[in-house]
């Protein structure tokens, strides 16, 4: 799903919103989440998942071309982890697949 996929559904689901409406709705949303990344927040959605930052030591790496060795420095990366309620629907999804796949 992408974004305007997002936002398509959401103005299909809610009749009231235009195409519009929804696109600012989505991208405030995800302007929000973003800006509370960068400042180093944490964002839990109950029964969806939470969102944080995790920190990636130094460590030494290898140019590939020439093989030397060099220190690939210390960066932070934006972190999900998944609720339960999302965890078992896909793991739900995962079955039901798996049973069409067997079946073919």
């Amino acid at each position: 799903m992408t974004r305007s996929d997002l936002v398509a559904r959401l103005a299909e689901r809610f009749g009231q919103l235009t195409q519009r409406d929804a696109e600012f709705a989505v991208k405030t949303i995800l302007d929000a989440m973003s800006e509370a990344l960068a400042k180093g927040h944490r964002i839990e959605i109950r029964g969806f998942g939470s969102f944080s930052i995790n920190r990636r030591p130094p460590r030494m790496g290898r140019n590939p071309r020439s093989g030397e060795q060099v220190l690939i420095p210390e960066k932070l990366v934006p972190h999900f982890k998944p609720g339960k309620a999302l965890r078992e629907g896909v793991d739900k999804v995962d079955t039901v697949v798996q049973q069409d796949t067997l079946k073919s």
